[in-house]
């Protein structure tokens, strides 16, 4: 577990180790985008490390890399024909960065520095957790900057065709839409004062933890 917690917490891909910054400011103009990118990063963490970790001793030093960008592709590519099959609109959402999971740093770092190196229980746990990390983290940014662009969650709406279902809530009954939210401008304040709260939030339990 502590793995795990690491990987949320001490570890985390945004807010700690400033990693995925671009899908991080680029897909979170939405809840549902957001959380979608998250878990598809999840979903290839977790099998890529796998993976890397239980043919690491079959893979000669000097092709390493190459190799494991190939295993990522592969899942990234899986992920991207299935979405691009059962919810198009999403699929349009994302865009180009569906694709660019492949050289994300975060991905191809955690398989370069854990999975080769280490068992196929800690690479699945370290995966596991930088991946909830990381889709915890887009996903509060996307809530944030929906919620303060236009007053809405969305949890399903690109989804519909996969789901049949379309969740759209709005948050107050009276017209609050702050538009610079929705911008490039606007992730990047999101971000800034998120990642202000949570290292605030970081140095204070360390203070706690020493004291």
């Amino acid at each position: 577990m502590n793995t795990i917690k690491n990987g949320i917490f001490k570890e985390n891909a945004v807010f700690i180790l400033l990693l995925g910054l671009c899908p991080t400011l680029a897909v979170t103009g939405n809840f549902e985008s957001a959380y979608i990118m998250g878990i598809s990063v999840l979903i290839v963490l977790l099998f890529s490390n796998l993976t890397v970790s239980i043919i690491k001793k079959l893979i000669p030093e000097n092709v390493k890399i190459p190799v494991f960008i190939i295993i990522i592709a592969t899942f990234v590519t899986s992920i991207e024909m299935l979405m691009g099959t059962y919810a198009p609109d999403l699929h349009k959402t994302l865009g180009i960065y569906l694709p660019l999971i492949t050289v994300n740093c975060i991905v191809l770092g955690r398989a370069i520095a854990v999975a080769s190196k280490e068992k196929v229980g800690k690479s699945v746990l370290d995966a596991i957790g930088i991946g909830i990390g990381f889709t915890l983290t887009l996903a509060l940014i996307g809530l944030v900057r929906e919620i303060l662009s236009s007053n809405t969650i969305t949890i399903m709406s690109d989804l519909t065709t996969l789901t049949g279902y379309r969740m759209v809530y709005t948050i107050v009954p009276f017209d609050f839409q702050l538009p610079l939210f929705a911008s490039p401008a606007g992730a990047f304040l999101t971000l800034g004062f998120l990642l202000a709260i949570f290292n605030k939030i970081s140095k204070r339990g360390a203070l706690n933890e020493s004291n």
